[in-house]
């Protein structure tokens, strides 16, 4: 699975250009109007026709391969306002992060995954699987933790409270469906949180697998610029004080362009802008 995760990164550094830009900002857009279409309409017909169902897509309703990924995770108004910003921040912030090209892989392939298992259970059982976009939107908070434990988030808008334990109370709510499923014999359903997890793994792995050691080092390694910069320039005497080590485009060439040193990276490895969150780490 590690090396699966390693040839994803691979792949979305050598094609940086692929993927959706602000995939997420679309998805929930388009998911909080399908809300508001529902809820004006009173509960009818709408979401019946969006829900993924293999006899209708041979049935060339062929819209359905997709439109279950805006079904709405509640009818509470307010609890999906939170939910959707939340899908929000969390998708936006690990775009920045990784880059267009492995955020798009992350949700596509959860997306296909669905879609795989959806079908299996409709040839083996004859009927839907019932898949549902929450667990794949929930387990973002699984990458966003996996990047930034210690980021803290506002509980209530008052109790300061680290994603990791948010994470973990995610976790916690992952078992809890699986096993309420498995008791009440709806073992189709059962499946559905685990496949989330399984796109997770596969994506994120070659990160959540590292040694512990390599994952305290990077964590300590947090760079001062100036000093990076410094040091990089005692060591090279050409005529510019930073180098891009992904385009190399340089500070003298492109007076205005900002340039960041990569914490993540061992030792002290320069990129500019458009690449400090699009690039292979040094390890």
């Amino acid at each position: 699975m590690r090396a699966f995760s390693r040839a994803i990164d691979k792949f979305c550094q050598k094609h940086r250009g692929f993927g959706i830009p602000g995939l997420m900002k679309y998805i929930v857009f388009v998911s909080a109007a399908v809300f508001i279409a529902n809820m004006l309409e009173g509960g009818g017909n709408l979401l019946g026709l969006l829900r993924f169902n293999p006899a209708l897509i041979m049935q060339f309703q062929i819209w359905r391969v997709v439109t279950w990924i805006f079904i709405p995770l509640n009818s509470n108004i307010f609890f999906t306002l939170i939910m959707l910003y939340f899908y929000y921040f969390i998708g936006g912030s690990l775009e920045r992060e990784w880059g267009t090209a492995k955020f798009t892989v992350y949700y596509i392939f959860g997306v296909l995954l669905n879609i795989i298992y959806g079908l299996v259970v409709w040839f083996i059982l004859g009927r839907p699987a019932g898949i549902v976009p929450n667990f794949l939107n929930m387990s973002l908070l699984f990458a966003f933790a996996a990047e930034f434990p210690d980021f803290q988030i506002r509980l209530f808008f008052i109790i300061p409270f680290k994603i990791k334990w948010l994470a973990i109370l995610n976790g916690v709510f992952f078992a809890y469906w699986i096993i309420v499923d498995l008791v009440n014999a709806r073992y189709v359903m059962a499946l559905l949180p685990i496949i989330a997890l399984l796109n997770f793994f596969i994506v994120c792995g070659n990160d959540v697998m590292r040694p512990v050691k390599a994952r305290a080092r990077s964590s300590a390694q947090a760079i001062n610029f100036k000093k990076a910069s410094r040091k990089v320039q005692r060591e090279d005497s050409r005529p510019y004080r930073h180098k891009c080590a992904v385009c190399g485009k340089t500070d003298t060439d492109n007076p205005g362009l900002e340039f960041r040193y990569c914490s993540r990276c061992n030792g002290y490895h320069c990129y500019c802008i458009d690449h400090i969150n699009n690039h292979v780490h040094f390890k």
